[in-house]
């Protein structure tokens, strides 16, 4: 199995791209912590992780606050002894346009994304660097394509932000073979998507309509496609690869 005893932290484990991820590094022996804001859906996947015959640890941890981070991280070290990959999948949406977007809602999605990712690997990096060894996977939006849509300056600045900071990282956390990568899905058939198609007024199969037009493999994504390519980034194969933003949108 590719992750046989490795050990991953996946932050929105319970959402529909981190649910994927969590089952399949789970389904290649890794042993999963599975983080949510809600204690319920965290537990939901670890239960599924165990039907499986592997291990989980659920933890109920908000990754937009640095003593959450550093709690999840302690629950994991202790469980498992060691940290060897993070996903970042933790997500939220408060899409207006700008004149009627209020701070309270900017903020929070900057806060998610990125300040969570920086909360995360600031803790994460700690045990991977005393061990040498650490794969970071960030879940973004795709870049530039993802972005410029109206209504959308918060979630688009933050997705920017991840970009870079998955270069930045990339550069400091090499020297210590931390491997920091950065996925970017898009058409990938999601709650998220669905809730998005929702908010501009259109059903799913118009949506779908619109959305097959502008991609080449003519089909949407499923969270399987983000989740294989997931498992490539978390494994030994992708030793040479860091600093990459890797699109999975079924076209360039």
């Amino acid at each position: 199995m590719r992750l046989d005893t490795r050990v991953a932290v996946v932050t929105g484990a319970a959402g529909g791209i981190g649910r994927a991820i969590a089952l399949k590094f789970a389904a290649e022996g890794a042993r999963v912590v599975a983080n949510d804001l809600s204690l319920m859906a965290a537990e939901s996947v670890s239960d599924k992780i165990k039907e499986m015959k592997r291990k989980a640890l659920p933890v109920q941890a908000d990754v937009s606050k640095a003593e959450d981070m550093e709690r999840l991280f302690k629950k994991a070290a202790a469980a498992f002894g060691r940290v060897d990959i993070l996903v970042l999948s933790a997500g939220v949406r408060k899409d207006a346009p700008a004149h009627a977007m209020t701070e309270a809602d900017f903020d929070q999605v900057i806060d998610v994304y990125l300040k969570g990712c920086f909360n995360a690997v600031q803790q994460a990096q700690k045990y991977m660097v005393a061990q040498k060894y650490g794969k970071i996977i960030i879940i973004a939006s795709p870049v530039p394509s993802g972005l410029g849509r109206s209504s959308e300056i918060n979630y688009a600045a933050a997705n920017a932000g991840l970009t870079g900071l998955t270069v930045s990282l990339a550069i400091e956390l090499g020297k210590y073979d931390i491997n920091v990568n950065c996925i970017a899905p898009d058409f990938i058939e999601t709650q998220m998507v669905r809730e998005s198609a929702r908010r501009e007024g259109m059903f799913m199969e118009d949506f779908k309509k619109i959305a097959l037009a502008r991609i080449p493999l003519r089909r949407l994504g499923t969270v399987e496609d983000v989740s294989n390519v997931a498992l490539f980034l978390a494994s030994d194969e992708s030793s040479y690869v860091t600093g990459q933003v890797i699109k999975v949108s079924g076209g360039p």
